[in-house]
C-alpha cells in the first residue's frame, strides 16, 4: 500500500538513516589517536569504505554566560568581540583594526538529492545552515584594553565573504564567486563605493566548499586565492571540478588568473613562512574511509605542483573508490610536509611573528581545527601550534585553545579564522560562539568575556 503522505514518509527514511549512522559510528571507532596521523610521517591504515560512513555530529550549543575556552598554561583567553553573527575569517589591517567576515554557504548551494537532505541537517545540527550576514564588520580597541568597543559594519550586501586583504589603498574582499575590490582610506568605519569585481571564481548550484581565502605577496603584484572542490571525492564528475580544488594567482596588473597549485580537495589557510618566504596551506582532505583517514595537512607550495585529490591522497596513496583512475597523475602527486590529524578540519593558518606571546611560539604557525563529523571520537575542536625550525615544522601539534566540546558532546563553539593583533596576542573567530576570542600571556590577558 502506498503512503498518502510522502513528507512524513520522507523524514521517516531520514530517521532511519540518521539510526544507521549512528550504528555505523559505534561500528567504525578510531583505532589510533589523533596525533598517530599527525606530523611528517602519520599512520595511514588500510582504507574502509564503508556504505554508510562514520557518522557523529557534536550539536551547536554555544557558551553560557561567563565561559570561554581553555587556554595552554602561561596564557589567558578573552572575548575580543561578541555577539556577532557566525564570524568566519579575519584580516588585520594595518591601523590594527580588526575585520570579521561574518558569513554562512549561500542560498544558492546544496547538494542533490537525498544526501544533499541530510547534510542540510547536519548544518542545522551544527548551526550552519542560517541565512549569512554577508558582511564585514570592524573592530577597534581604543584603549588597549584587549576588548572591542568600537563595531561598524564596514562592507554589506555581500555573497558569503570569507578572505580579505589589504593592497595599497585597495581592501580586496573573496566572496564565494568572485574576487571584489573596494577603496580603502585608512581609519574609516564604513565602506560606500560598490566594489569592482577583479576576477571570477568558480562556484556555481552545487558549491560545495564554498569558502575562497586570499592573500597577497610582499610585492603587492600578486594574489593568491582558495578555491575548495565541489564534492568529496569528484562523484558528480570532474567537469564539476573545473578550477576547484585549487590555489590560483591573480596577477594585479593584467587581471589574469592562472593555476597555481592543485588537487587541493578544500584549502583554506594560507601563510606566507617568515624564514623561507614560502606560501603555506592548510588542507581539509576526504571523508568516508574511516575514523583514522584522511588527516587533513599543511603544506608549502610550489608553482604547477599537484597533490593528488581525487586520486590519490597523501601523495600517492590510492583512493579505491575513484573511478576512472588517473595513474599519470597520481605518480606527480606530491606528498604534504605536515598531517594535522584525520577530519579535524583545519581551518585557519598563521605564523607567528608578533612579541607578546612567549617565545617559544615565535616563527612557529597556529592552526584551528572547527572540528570532524566523520570520526568517533571527534577530533579537532581546538587551536594548535607547530613549533618550526629554519623554515620547516620540527614537532607535533601542541593544544593552545581547548574545551569547544561539553561533557555531553555539544560543541560551545568552532574555531576558524586566526589573525595575530597589532599588539601580538593572537585573535580566534568562532563561528559557533559568535565570538572572536583574544589569547594573550596569563598576567596580560583576561579571564572571561
Amino acid at each position: 500500500m502506498l503512503c498518502k503522505c510522502p513528507a512524513i514518509s520522507t523524514w521517516r527514511f531520514v530517521l532511519a538513516l540518521l539510526a544507521a549512522f549512528t550504528l555505523s559510528a559505534c561500528l567504525g571507532q578510531a583505532r589510533y589517536r589523533v596525533a598517530a596521523g599527525s606530523g611528517p610521517d602519520p599512520v595511514l591504515p588500510t582504507p574502509k569504505d564503508r556504505l554508510i560512513p562514520v557518522f557523529d555530529i557534536a550539536p551547536a550549543q554555544r557558551w553560557p554566560p561567563g565561559r570561554t575556552p581553555l587556554a595552554a598554561n602561561g596564557l589567558a583567553v578573552n572575548a575580543f568581540a561578541s555577539g556577532l553573527d557566525h564570524p568566519r575569517w579575519l584580516h588585520v589591517l594595518p591601523n590594527g583594526d580588526v575585520l570579521v567576515a561574518e558569513a554562512q554557504a549561500p542560498e544558492e548551494s546544496g547538494l542533490p538529492g537525498l544526501k544533499g537532505k541530510l547534510m542540510g541537517l547536519v548544518q542545522k545540527i551544527t548551526g550552519s545552515n542560517l541565512p549569512s550576514a554577508d558582511r564585514i564588520t570592524l573592530l577597534r580597541d581604543t584603549d588597549g584594553d584587549g576588548i572591542a568597543d568600537v563595531r561598524s559594519a564596514l562592507l554589506e550586501q555581500l555573497h558569503s565573504p570569507f578572505g580579505m586583504t589589504l593592497v595599497g589603498d585597495s581592501l580586496y574582499v573573496a566572496n564565494t564567486d568572485a574576487v571584489v575590490r573596494f577603496p580603502y582610506r585608512r581609519g574609516v568605519l564604513r565602506i560606500e563605493a560598490p566594489g569592482e569585481q577583479v576576477a571570477e571564481l568558480p562556484a556555481g548550484p552545487i558549491n560545495r566548499h564554498w569558502t575562497r581565502n586570499v592573500v597577497a605577496d610582499a610585492s603587492g603584484q600578486r594574489l593568491f586565492v582558495t578555491v575548495g572542490s565541489n564534492s568529496n571525492i569528484a562523484e558528480y564528475g570532474m567537469e564539476q571540478e573545473i578550477g576547484r580544488a585549487a590555489v590560483h594567482e591573480l596577477d594585479l596588473q593584467t587581471g589574469e588568473m592562472h593555476l597555481f597549485a592543485s588537487g587541493l580537495r578544500n584549502p583554506n589557510g594560507l601563510a606566507f613562512e617568515p624564514v623561507t618566504g614560502a606560501l603555506w596551506v592548510s588542507v581539509n582532505e576526504r571523508d568516508e574511509l574511516g575514523s583514522d583517514l584522511v588527516p587533513d595537512y599543511m603544506t608549502p607550495l610550489e608553482r604547477g605542483q599537484f597533490y593528488g585529490w581525487p586520486y590519490s591522497y597523501f601523495g600517492q596513496h590510492v583512493d579505491p573508490r575513484v573511478h576512472p583512475q588517473r595513474p599519470e597523475l597520481v605518480a606527480a602527486a606530491v606528498e604534504p610536509a605536515f598531517a594535522l590529524g584525520p577530519h579535524t578540519s583545519s581551518m585557519g593558518l598563521v605564523f607567528y611573528r608578533g612579541n607578546l606571546l612567549p617565545q617559544h611560539y615565535r616563527g612557529g604557525a597556529f592552526v584551528s581545527q572547527r572540528g570532524s563529523w566523520n570520526r568517533r571520537p571527534p577530533s579537532g575542536y581546538r587551536v594548535v601550534f607547530v613549533p618550526f625550525a629554519a623554515g620547516r615544522p620540527v614537532g607535533l601539534p601542541q593544544e593552545v585553545l581547548t574545551g569547544f566540546l561539553d561533557s555531553d558532546g555539544g560543541a560551545l563553539g568552532r574555531p576558524v579564522g586566526l589573525e595575530v593583533a597589532a599588539d601580538g596576542a593572537l585573535l580566534v573567530a568562532d563561528d559557533v560562539g559568535n565570538t572572536v576570542w583574544r589569547i594573550a600571556p596569563a598576567r596580560q590577558g583576561r579571564a572571561g568575556p
